[in-house]
């Protein structure tokens, strides 16, 4: 198993960092949060996790060990798999998700893609012994400036997590204003936090 990775970021995708590790780029899944951090040419280390399927070798990336972990924990559920598990970290950090479970939220694990009213209920009783208490970690830091414009890098984010491009571009005009109202860079993880809700309380 690949750990984590460290070395300076070759280049940024809306959903991918390339990490050059001893000559070779490593492509790295992230959450928009975790890409948010990242600069091109800066040093980075990213606890990551590998996935292995017949067809393919992915490497998914986190600010951190506690956030992998529970990237794995997540999968150990019926139906979750590493997208599912990567989308849920999109929307909650570790902590929200533990909350979320502990406290029976259904609605904060309906606001991520994928995941209905049924399969919210499922989860929670699968999750209940698997994630522990919340440990009290503050939010990850978001909002470092990054290559592409914050526009296109929401819309691929959404696309990612499974919205149509329509409902995509929706939720990047509904955020706008609270981007433009922003001080300097939009941070991305805020805004997508947001065009989540837009998108949830159209459904």
């Amino acid at each position: 198993m690949i750990a984590f990775v460290s070395g300076p970021v070759a280049a940024l995708a809306p959903t991918t960092a390339v990490i050059e590790v001893g000559g070779v780029g490593m492509a790295v899944q992230c959450t928009p949060d975790t890409l948010s951090g990242l600069r091109v040419g800066q040093e980075a280390r990213l606890a990551t996790s590998l996935v292995v399927r017949e067809d393919s070798l992915t490497l998914y990336g986190f600010a951190d060990d506690d956030e992998r972990q529970v990237f794995e924990l997540l999968q150990t559920a019926s139906g979750v798999g590493p997208r599912l598990a990567q989308a849920m970290l999109a929307v909650h950090n570790p902590d929200a998700l533990r909350r979320a479970v502990a406290t029976d939220d259904e609605k904060a694990l309906t606001a991520v893609p994928g995941i209905g009213k049924k399969g919210a209920q499922k989860l929670l009783l699968e999750l209940k012994d698997r994630l522990g208490e919340p440990v009290g970690s503050p939010g990850r830091a978001v909002g470092a400036p990054v290559t592409q414009s914050w526009r296109d890098q929401l819309h691929a984010a959404l696309i990612g997590l499974g919205y149509a491009t329509r409902e995509a571009d929706e939720a990047v005009t509904a955020v706008t204003p609270q981007a433009e109202a922003a001080a300097g860079e939009p941070q991305i993880g805020l805004l997508l936090k947001a065009a989540l809700q837009t998108l949830n309380r159209t459904r």
